[in-house]
């Protein structure tokens, strides 16, 4: 690992900041990764330098990425889908407008590689549902779909026109244990869990059959480091690549948890998030990261269940 990298996670504090600050300072070392949030971290933050900053603090970035000699950047802070629904403007001021503070960046060469997370909101009613290829029709139905969608169009523009080696993956719905959901349509399959050890009982927001691409969040760790790490002739896909672990219902999701708490209930209540998750794909085709970067999941849906379980009783 070379000690000149930097490295700045911004959104440090969220589902995959969270996990992904650890991961980082645990391959390179706490003097060369920073954290970046606009709240103050929890008390099991990893051990690393922390600087409270906004993205779209213009400024205040590019005095840090001065002054720490920054060369990689994850960008990860970002209105999700049903959040994003109340917060149009603000949605694509975050995530449109500080993705593109980072591409100027990179553009003007004071950083040299940015990870930029993409999502299968992008997707929508007339993309195929099944086995849903690289390049299927996006047609994103929330403001944070379309967001992300105009994020993929300028990750390959800054790429062609300029050179910016900008890296990005269409997440799945992801489930983790070490930080609670942030307002995604996804998020179900993370509170169940909680509801399910705390309560053993669950009001779901999503029709019991509404089957949804997911992933067990060491895997969407693993491929974001994966990506990050590939050389840079192997990567093809400069908008995002789609990427696959799991896809289930949250009745099938209900039935394997009721594998530890026979008793456990859930309610199905179904709202406008319902109607987000129904136009999105039930599962994905992701040959492109298997042969570009030789991508593979490691988790099947009941090593999942079994690692949240175990890991949140502790």
């Amino acid at each position: 690992m070379s000690v000149d990298k930097k490295i700045l996670i911004i959104g440090s504090n969220g589902q995959i900041g969270s996990v992904l600050t650890r991961e980082l300072v645990n391959m390179f070392g706490s003097q060369s990764v920073f954290a970046m949030d606009i709240q103050n971290p929890s008390s099991g933050f990893s051990d690393c330098t922390f600087l409270k900053c906004s993205i779209l603090d213009k400024e205040k970035l590019h005095q840090i990425i001065a002054k720490y000699n920054i060369t990689d950047v994850y960008l990860l802070a970002a209105y999700l889908s049903a959040k994003g629904e109340d917060n149009i403007l603000k949605s694509w001021d975050l995530n449109v407008t500080g993705l593109m503070t980072i591409l100027e960046l990179a553009r003007e060469k004071k950083i040299k590689k940015i990870f930029w997370p993409s999502s299968i909101a992008v997707f929508g009613p007339s993309t195929p549902k099944h086995n849903v290829d690289q390049f299927a029709i996006t047609e994103p139905m929330t403001i944070y779909g379309v967001s992300k969608l105009a994020g993929e169009n300028l990750c390959n523009y800054y790429n062609n026109k300029f050179g910016v080696d900008v890296r990005s993956l269409r997440y799945p719905g992801l489930v983790g244990w070490e930080s609670l959901p942030g307002g995604g349509t996804t998020d179900y399959a993370v509170d169940i869990f909680h509801e399910a050890i705390t309560k053993n009982e669950y009001t779901c927001f999503l029709s019991q059959d509404r089957h949804l691409p997911m992933m067990y969040m060491d895997d969407a760790i693993r491929a974001t480091l994966e990506l990050m790490s590939t050389n840079l002739e192997s990567i093809n896909i400069r908008t995002s690549y789609n990427i696959s672990g799991l896809h289930f219902s949250p009745k099938e999701l209900e039935n394997k948890i009721k594998g530890y708490f026979p008793n456990f209930k859930v309610n199905y209540r179904a709202d406008y998030r319902d109607e987000f998750a129904k136009g999105w794909p039930i599962s994905i085709n992701d040959n492109h990261a298997q042969n570009d970067w030789n991508w593979n999941p490691h988790y099947n849906l009941d090593q999942m269940v079994d690692a949240m379980i175990i890991n949140l009783n502790k």
